[in-house]
């Protein structure tokens, strides 16, 4: 194997993270919509926070399957454009479209239905109360966001990635300020309180769509793959061939999410506090871990463009390449968590009881940081061999399996409360760190 600091390597490093920055920032503006919804409900009141994270830990599940089916057409485009096939993607440009935005309106209907499922979680009835009307507007926000996923996966595979993050910071500054005009009822708004954010977060979402949509129609880099372009003339073998890396995508992050959603049902039955506790330090966790997921996109892009050209060598050291970057970047912020774990949960809650459990279940995030950083971006550098089925099972197996019966086993027989519904999931997260690492190197070896 190479070295690490050879000139081949340090080539990869630079254009991994040329092409991870903008979709960082991006990703970044995804989960900033909840941090910002939970900072400024959190200056309501405890119940409020509470609400909103029963709400995301039911919404965020059906988020990242929308966003995960996305990713299937990533790799696609990666290996056609290295063969400048434009036709194909010409074509997988139209699928895309059609697929994502069905798939956006499903799920929006899917969970209006479900939402009251919340009343049997064994929730505090306040909590719920407020959590379902939440729940039902931000699922509303599914579909925009569903519509404005496919067009940037497909730009992101052509290595395009800088306007999707520009679209995605300027709605993240719409909905922070309409969130501070619904929530609190400034400049003329009324005063709608937690309902005040949902409804930001839709219109905003309206806006990132509309923008993406609008760029990658009028933008001359894409006007090849418009021509000719009918929806009706949608191929069932494309389609499947879309949806069986996609599908595996979107079920991978929805193990990982699940079990974290499963743990907020969990923490609820030991209190609200601990619960809007768990919503802080997650919130907190989340930002770090938007950094290895732009470079698990990275990694799907590069490592899928090395396939498309058959070079074995490049495969490795594109997927190789994300790993140390992520390790490096991960440890930072794990430092970072430790010498500021009392200063950070002031941001978003001021109750001193939540502050003290936030910020001891920062210390556990801290440790956490390395194994979830190498897990995402394994996922994502195997979504660029297209070998998705396997993880998918690594994921359920780390997660449903191991990481939430002993998070259970921690919380309850052993009396550890929150933390240890915390030490359940570092173990899941470290399982699957090990697994998609070796199984990436096991199969980069096997390919071209």
């Amino acid at each position: 194997m190479e070295s690490l600091l050879s000139t081949n390597y340090r080539t990869d490093y630079r254009k991994t993270l040329l092409l991870a920055y903008p979709v960082v920032l991006s990703q970044l503006g995804h989960i900033m919509v909840g941090v910002v919804d939970t900072a400024m409900v959190g200056q309501i009141g405890t119940v409020q926070q509470a609400a909103v994270a029963l709400s995301n830990s039911l919404y965020m599940l059906v988020l990242v399957f929308g966003l995960g089916v996305s990713y299937g057409i990533t790799p696609l485009v990666a290996a056609a454009d290295s063969r400048k096939d434009f036709s194909e993607n010409a074509l997988l440009l139209k699928h895309s479209i059609i697929i994502n935005t069905v798939m956006g309106i499903l799920l929006f209907t899917l969970l209006y239905i479900a939402s009251p499922v919340l009343n049997l979680f064994g929730q505090k009835q306040e909590v719920v109360d407020m959590a379902i009307p939440f729940l039902n507007v931000m699922m509303l926000g599914m579909i925009p966001l569903c519509i404005f996923s496919g067009f940037k996966q497909f730009t992101e595979g052509l290595s395009f990635t800088r306007v999707a993050m520009l679209i995605t910071l300027g709605s993240n500054i719409i909905n922070i300020v309409l969130n501070y005009a619904m929530i609190f009822g400034h400049w003329g708004f009324p005063k709608m309180g937690i309902m005040g954010a949902c409804w930001a977060t839709f219109i905003s979402r309206v806006v990132m769509a509309l923008g993406m949509f609008l760029y990658v129609y009028f933008n001359r880099h894409f006007q090849k793959y418009w021509k000719g372009f009918n929806v009706l003339k949608i191929t069932k073998a494309r389609t499947l061939k879309i949806l069986g890396l996609g599908v595996p995508s979107g079920l991978q992050w929805v193990f990982e999410v699940g079990a974290f959603a499963f743990a907020v049902v969990m923490i609820g039955w030991i209190s609200p506090m601990a619960q809007a506790a768990h919503q802080v330090a997650l919130s907190i966790a989340a930002t770090t871990y938007m950094m290895a997921s732009g470079l698990s996109a990275a990694a799907s892009v590069r490592v899928g463009n090395q396939l498309g050209l058959k070079n074995k060598q490049g495969v490795r050291r594109a997927g190789f390449s994300a790993f140390i970057i992520v390790i490096a970047f991960m440890s930072l912020m794990a430092v970072c968590f430790i010498l500021f774990r009392d200063f950070l949960p002031t941001i978003f809650n001021n109750e001193q009881q939540v502050i003290r459990i936030a910020s001891s279940l920062i210390v556990i995030a801290a440790f956490f940081q390395l194994s979830d950083g190498v897990q995402v971006v394994g996922l994502g550098a195997l979504r660029g061999m297209k070998d998705v089925k396997i993880p998918t099972l690594i994921t359920l197996f780390a997660y449903w399996i191991v990481g939430l019966p002993m998070s259970y086993l921690f919380a309850f027989p052993l009396h550890l409360g929150v933390q240890g519904i915390w030490y359940g999931l570092s173990l899941g997260l470290g399982i699957a760190a090990i697994l998609l690492f070796l199984r990436f190197n096991y199969v980069s070896k096997r390919i071209c």
